[in-house]
C-alpha cells in the first residue's frame, strides 16, 4: 500500500511538472534587421519608378547599383550618373541619399564600373542639460564598390564586384572604445538578354538576371558591441519587351528579392511557478527557429530554414516587384510598378510611376511613390530624379 501512494504522489508531482507553461516575448517581431539598411534603398529613379526593380531591366547607366552584369550589355561606350533621393521630407529636409556612378566598356566581351552612395542623416544636435553647450552630429552612411563585366556568350554575361560599407552612426562621448563601423561585400551576378524574336503581331526579346549582394563579414561599432550582418540579398528577375514597331517598346519585369541574413527566432521561457512572470530562474531559450548568432557565411545558408513559421514563413521573406515600361524611339518612357512585402516582414506595400526622356547625350528620369500600406513610406508623395550623361552612345550594336 506505501509503494502504491508513493507511486501515486510521483504521477501527480510529474504531471505538475509537465503542465509549465512555455511562455513567448510577445514583443519579438519577424523582421529581419541589418546594418547599413540603406544600401537596399534603390538609387535611381527609373528602379524606383518600377517598382524598385534593376537585376532584370534592360541596361542603364545605373546597372552598377543592381547587376553590374548589365554594363556589357550597353549600347554606350561608357556614362556617368548623378542621382538623389530625399528621405522623410514630409519630416525634414535634410536627411537624402545621393549617388554617382560610371561605366565603361572595354570592348565588345567585358566592362568595369564604379558607384558610390553616400546617405547623410542631417544635423542632429544633442544637449546634456540646459546648461551644457549643444553638440552637433552629422551620421552618415556611404558605399563605395567596383565591378567587372565579362560577356561568356552571346546572350549571357556575369560580374563580380567589391564593395566597401562605411556606418557612422555612433555618437562621440565618452566611449573612447566607439568608432564608425566598417567592412568589405561582395558582389556575383548575371544577365541575360535574348535575341530578338519574331512573334504574331510583334517581335520580343526575353530578359533575366540574379544578384547577390553584400556577401561579406559582419562589423560592430565598438568592440563590445554586437555584431551586425551586412544586407546580404538575393535577387532574381525575368523580363520580356515587346517590340510592337522600330518606334514603340513595352517591357513587363518581376523581380523577386529575399534577405540572406538568419530569420530573428521566437524566444520565450518556461514559467515553472505559472505567474506569468519571467524570473531569475527562469532562463530565457529559442522556443523555435536557430540561433542567428552565427558566421555571416553560415548565415547565408541558414537564412533558407531558420524561420520559426517553417516553409510558409521562408516563403513570406520574399519581397516582389511588378513593372512595365513604355518607350518612345528610346527618347520618352513612362512607367509604372508595385512593390510588396508581407505584412510580418515590413509591410512595405506602394505603387510608383515614372517618367524619363532624352535629350541629346542627357537622360532625365522621374518617379514617384504612392503607399499603399498601412505603414507609411519614408519616400511617399517625394519627388525622385536622376541623371544620365551618355558617352559614345551608339558605340556598341546589341539584339
Amino acid at each position: 500500500m506505501k509503494n502504491k501512494i508513493l507511486i501515486a504522489v510521483a504521477f501527480f508531482l510529474s504531471l505538475k511538472g509537465l503542465s509549465q507553461t512555455t511562455i513567448t516575448n510577445p514583443n519579438d517581431s519577424r523582421v529581419i534587421t541589418t546594418g547599413i539598411p540603406f544600401a537596399l534603398i534603390a538609387p535611381d529613379a527609373r528602379a524606383a519608378g518600377l517598382g524598385d526593380m534593376g537585376v532584370a531591366t534592360s541596361p542603364d547607366g545605373y546597372s552598377q547599383f543592381w547587376n553590374a552584369s548589365k554594363n556589357v550589355f550597353n549600347t554606350n561606350k561608357s556614362g556617368i550618373t548623378l542621382s538623389y533621393t530625399p528621405y522623410l521630407s514630409k519630416l525634414v529636409n535634410d536627411i537624402g541619399l545621393a549617388s554617382v556612378s560610371y561605366f565603361n566598356r572595354i570592348d565588345e566581351n567585358s566592362a568595369f564600373g564604379v558607384g558610390f552612395r553616400y546617405f547623410s542623416l542631417g544635423e542632429i544636435e544633442f544637449v546634456q542639460d540646459e546648461f551644457s553647450t549643444p553638440v552637433v552630429q552629422k551620421p552618415n552612411e556611404l558605399t563605395l564598390d567596383v565591378s567587372y563585366a565579362l560577356r561568356l556568350s552571346d546572350q549571357f554575361g556575369m560580374a563580380v564586384g567589391l564593395r566597401y560599407l562605411r556606418s557612422d552612426l555612433k555618437l562621440q562621448t565618452g566611449d573612447t572604445d566607439a568608432t564608425a563601423a566598417s567592412s568589405f561585400g561582395a558582389d556575383i551576378t548575371g544577365y541575360y538578354q535574348g535575341e530578338e524574336e519574331a512573334y504574331n503581331d510583334f517581335n520580343g526579346r526575353w530578359r533575366g538576371g540574379f544578384a547577390i549582394q553584400n556577401l561579406g563579414p559582419k562589423f560592430k561599432y565598438d568592440e563590445e558591441g554586437q555584431e551586425n550582418f551586412q544586407p546580404t540579398n538575393l535577387r532574381l528577375g525575368v523580363g520580356f519587351d515587346f517590340i510592337l514597331d522600330q518606334y514603340n517598346t513595352v517591357g513587363v519585369t518581376a523581380e523577386f528579392s529575399k534577405l540572406l541574413v538568419p530569420t530573428p527566432p521566437l524566444l520565450g521561457f518556461d514559467d515553472t511557478d505559472e505567474d506569468g512572470v519571467q524570473d531569475a530562474d527562469e532562463p530565457t531559450y529559442i522556443v523555435s527557429g536557430q540561433d542567428p548568432d552565427v558566421p555571416f557565411l553560415s548565415g547565408v545558408f541558414q537564412s533558407f530554414g531558420d524561420a520559426p513559421g517553417g516553409f510558409k514563413e521562408e516563403i513570406q521573406e520574399f519581397t516582389y516587384a511588378l513593372g512595365a515600361e513604355y518607350t518612345y524611339q528610346d527618347s520618352f518612357a513612362f512607367r509604372a510598378g508595385y512593390f510588396n512585402e508581407h505584412e510580418t516582414k515590413g509591410a512595405r506595400k506602394f505603387f510608383a510611376l515614372g517618367a524619363g526622356f532624352k535629350y541629346n547625350v542627357i537622360n532625365v528620369d522621374l518617379s514617384y511613390l504612392f503607399s499603399a500600406s498601412q505603414v507609411q513610406s519614408p519616400l511617399e508623395s517625394t519627388l525622385r530624379f536622376s541623371l544620365t550623361f551618355n558617352l559614345g552612345a551608339g558605340t556598341y550594336k546589341e539584339f
